[in-house]
């Protein structure tokens, strides 16, 4: 078998990526002769070499694209990597039913040590990184190709908020945030507050909450939350140059920015 029946047979069963090593092992094509054919097919648009030793199959209902979408490939190319990961940020947003801008990024929170952004052809891939990722608060949905992983509506939430100076501010997302509170139901929450090691970003999220006029009982919950501990002052958007000065919210947010949702 060669490497072009190969990747006709990866189609026919729904699997639309492949690495290096599996297709070594599955074709005639060795060494130098495969490189070739590989090299043949990236040029024909037919295939794209992702991250080193690892591609995409381009069937043609996506080659005007250029790809294809992250949910047919994210598990398997982390299973590659060896890497814990979900799909975060704007990109969970969508699968939340939250994609007020729509984005051609797509975007990835992953375990440290960081990885380097894929830009490649029309592939555009983010990747954010943390030392707390856990199960908690992770959604496995289906694809075609089979499952992935995505942040859940509050986790989605929270990482937006938390990150939200690196993302294009909290006036880009609040849209969003607002279409995705409608999703964030008690236990999720609850879940979340469990083990989410970022305070201030809680604080931040309770003032949002209630600014978007989310659901009284997550507001409560988070209430709830924050009289059992000490807590202090933040600044609604984190500045280096700033502290915040007197706070009159229960949450202890100090407005430093003006916020208009596009909604």
């Amino acid at each position: 078998m060669n490497a072009k029946d190969y990747i006709k047979q990866l189609l026919s069963i729904e699997n639309f990526s492949f690495s290096l090593e599996e297709i070594t092992q599955q074709t005639d094509n060795k060494g130098t002769s495969l490189k070739f054919e590989l090299a043949r097919l990236i040029e024909k648009k037919e295939i794209v070499n992702l991250r080193k030793g690892f591609y995409l199959i381009i069937p043609p209902r996506y080659s005007r694209q250029g790809q294809i979408p992250i949910q047919l490939y994210i598990e398997k190319l982390f299973k590659y990597l060896n890497k814990s990961y979900y799909l975060g940020f704007y990109t969970a947003a969508k699968f939340h039913g939250a994609s007020h801008q729509q984005s051609q990024k797509e975007y990835v929170m992953i375990q440290t040590p960081s990885l380097p952004d894929i830009n490649k052809n029309s592939v555009d891939i983010r990747f954010f990184t943390t030392t707390t990722l856990t199960n908690k608060n992770i959604i496995e949905k289906k694809s075609d190709a089979g499952i992935f992983k995505i942040s859940s509506p509050v986790l989605t939430t929270v990482d937006l908020i938390h990150h939200q100076t690196k993302l294009g501010g909290l006036n880009r997302m609040l849209a969003i945030i607002e279409e995705l509170s409608e999703e964030i139901n008690e236990i999720d929450l609850s879940e979340l507050l469990t083990w989410y090691p970022h305070k201030s970003t809680l604080q931040r999220l309770g003032f949002i909450l209630e600014l978007v006029e989310a659901d009284e009982k997550l507001i409560e919950i988070l209430s709830k939350y924050f009289e059992r501990d000490n807590y202090y002052p933040v600044l609604l958007s984190p500045r280096s140059s700033e502290k915040p000065g007197a706070v009159n919210n229960k949450w202890k947010v100090a407005i430093n920015i003006k916020l208009e949702s596009d909604l």
